[in-house]
């Protein structure tokens, strides 16, 4: 049960896979549960990232970290045209990197609100 809604996330990589597997070891179901639902209400696919990366090097420079909550590189990226449009370049490459950091970040978040929630 467990593997199937983890596999239902979109894009997720064998990575991110085994960093959930590690991080609700030794959970109860119920908490399992509740961490999936807040994870994947805050977690952003690498598809995702990508589209955000294309409207952040087309249309508003920076928007790929506003999105993940890098809002003083969001606001450098803005007011420098994504540092010259090679931030911007380098973050569209490296999309799959910007998701897996913001997403392991919200894989700790989420965790931590169904440890301290009374589950």
């Amino acid at each position: 049960m467990f593997d199937q809604q983890l596999m239902a996330l979109p894009g997720i990589t064998p990575q991110e896979y085994s960093n959930i597997k590690s991080a609700v070891n030794g959970l109860n179901e119920q908490q399992v549960r509740a961490f999936l639902m807040i994870y994947s209400g805050k977690r952003k696919s690498p598809s995702d990232m990508l589209l955000f990366s294309l409207l952040g090097l087309f249309l508003v420079p920076g928007l790929q970290r506003f999105i993940v909550g890098q809002i003083g590189m969001g606001i450098l990226y803005l007011l420098t045209i994504g540092l010259c449009f090679i931030g911007s370049i380098i973050d569209l490459v490296n999309h799959k990197d910007l998701a897996f950091e913001y997403n392991n970040r919200m894989m700790f978040e989420s965790l931590q609100m169904v440890r301290l929630s009374n589950f």
